[in-house]
């Protein structure tokens, strides 16, 4: 009698492979919160995309009128129909790197003693006062420019040019060692509207600093201590050359908001429309202090040329803060791969 017993290992036929369900991993609130960020970051372009098509549409009578005289004139006279931004171009890059060169040194050894050497109590309250700095409205600062800061550094002024005015960027059209020396040269300069512009890009760079040397690996941080470094040597050999993405980065971004302030710069400078790479001397202009001291007398004509005005800072804004952003996305952390 043949056995009608099937071999429990040899006569079952296994179950054809079946698709398995792949489990999207986020619960729907999460995919709620990501359809919102991705919805806003959309809206923040598309905002960005309008402001640069609408100043380049404005722009656009100004460049085929003037062509590309406007960027090589200096005069800004509409009377005479004599307009160009070269000068104001000049102004606005001379008054950001004399922040940049003031804000700078000040944020990155802020930085560095927050995350570094601050009591942690006292690091958090550091921390907040950066960004209490950063919450100041710009016209304060100008109000501090003019009538506190103008006063005394226009002597640090002339003791610059008294002492260094051999070099050109020091030089003031004036004799330094006179028995009555002119203060009216040393004041409403690029110089002093730099000051106060550094004290308004410093919470900028120092608050990006911070965050990277934050980041900076523990166990590279111990290894540095273990084998005998002081903690300045930890510093130098680790902290620093894994935040030097975020350094260059962050002071990037205060380069560009820099060039764009507006409301301190036109409380404390003397309009003026000449090339000039003198600093500590009267007189200056920038786009931004250009576009908000003629826009309420711009005729149609003029203001298309304030608008071309506004669409050139735009783009030089734009691409430093671009690079700005590629330099911290790219590092490790912030850190130079």
């Amino acid at each position: 009698m043949t056995s009608t017993m099937l071999d429990p290992f040899h006569d079952i036929a296994p179950d054809p492979d079946v698709a398995r369900e792949i489990d999207p991993g986020l619960p729907r609130e999460d995919k709620v919160f990501h359809l919102i960020a991705r919805a806003i970051g959309i809206a923040v372009l598309a905002i960005m995309g309008a402001i640069g098509l609408f100043l380049g549409a404005s722009s656009i009578p100004t460049f085929s009128r003037y062509g590309l005289g406007f960027f090589t004139e200096n005069q800004w006279q509409p009377e005479n129909d004599t307009l160009g931004i070269s000068a104001v171009l000049v102004g606005t890059f001379t008054v950001a790197l004399v922040a940049l060169a003031i804000a700078f040194p000040l944020a990155l050894t802020t930085a560095v003693y927050i995350s570094e050497y601050a009591q942690p109590r006292a690091k958090s309250m550091l921390i907040s006062l950066i960004d209490l700095m950063a919450a100041v409205p710009s016209i304060i600062w100008g109000l501090w420019g003019f009538f506190l800061l103008q006063p005394k550094a226009l002597h640090f002024s002339h003791w610059l040019h008294t002492h260094l005015g051999w070099v050109p960027f020091f030089h003031v059209d004036t004799d330094p060692e006179a028995a009555s020396w002119a203060q009216s040269r040393y004041t409403a300069s690029a110089f002093i509207a730099g000051i106060a512009v550094s004290m308004m890009v410093l919470p900028m760079a120092a608050a990006v600093m911070i965050h990277v040397f934050g980041q900076a690996p523990i166990g590279e941080r111990e290894a540095a201590l273990g084998l005998g470094s002081t903690k300045w040597g930890m510093v130098r050999t680790v902290v620093l050359p894994f935040g030097r993405g975020g350094i260059i980065g962050g002071s990037m971004l205060s380069l560009g908001r820099a060039l764009g302030e507006t409301i301190a710069v036109v409380l404390i400078i003397s309009p003026a429309f000449d090339i000039k790479f003198r600093p500590l001397e009267v007189g200056t202009n920038t786009v931004s202090a250009l576009i908000a001291g003629r826009f309420g007398e711009a005729t149609s004509a003029q203001l298309s040329a304030l608008l071309c005005a506004g669409f050139v800072l735009f783009i030089i804004t734009l691409i430093i803060n671009t690079f700005a952003a590629m330099i911290v996305s790219r590092s490790r952390s912030g850190a130079q791969e």
